[in-house]
């Protein structure tokens, strides 16, 4: 009776265990499914294509982490902008990306430009996330995935990690999927 409510007990925990190493990993691999192919339309949830370089930006208005409406094309004619879609807050490659931003943020402003991290997660994370790492930027809400989908960015299971660059006129001067350097998002905006 002994070894069997032993087996028993161990099985139940081994159980517990993988559920728990499940929702733990879930996350960080969602992060890593940004393989979109060539012919995708976007339907089921499937990435859409990238926004072509010279096209115009799409004008959308999100709020940032403390609320505040923040829209796209208010900046024409007087900021660059750059969006760095990314899947989740507080994820390895995600603080990865917008750190080395953050590090590298002196150069954004000398080129007049405004950087923005977007994602659906909610304002709280996002401050949580912002006060963690110190990020001189703010973190948008996309809640109802409008920029995600005017964008181009939605994956199967999160966000699809993108960048793009915008130039004053309102025009894409950059996009990339994945994680570019600074220095290709720079030299995409002028020197």
């Amino acid at each position: 009776m002994k070894i069997l409510r032993y087996f028993k007990t161990t099985r139940a925990k081994w159980i517990a265990l993988s559920i728990a190493l499940v929702a733990v990993a879930l996350p960080k691999v969602a992060c890593r499914l940004v393989k979109p192919s060539a012919d995708d339309s976007g339907s089921a949830g499937r990435a859409k294509e990238l926004l072509p370089v010279g096209a115009d930006a799409p004008d959308v208005t999100l709020s940032d982490e403390n609320g505040n409406p923040v829209r796209i094309g208010a900046f024409r004619g007087d900021k660059n902008v750059v969006l760095v879609f990314y899947p989740g807050d507080r994820t390895p490659g995600c603080t990865k990306q917008l750190c080395a931003i953050r590090d590298d943020f002196a150069r954004f402003e000398a080129r007049d430009t405004v950087v923005f991290g977007v994602n659906p997660q909610s304002a709280e994370s996002h401050r949580d996330f912002i006060e963690k790492r110190n990020f001189p930027f703010p973190l948008l809400v996309d809640g109802d995935k409008r920029a995600v989908h005017a964008y181009g960015c939605e994956g199967i299971l999160a966000t699809i990690r993108t960048v793009y660059a915008i130039d004053k006129e309102g025009k894409i001067v950059f996009a990339q999927r994945g994680m570019p350097s600074t220095a290709e998002i720079l030299e995409a905006l002028g020197q």
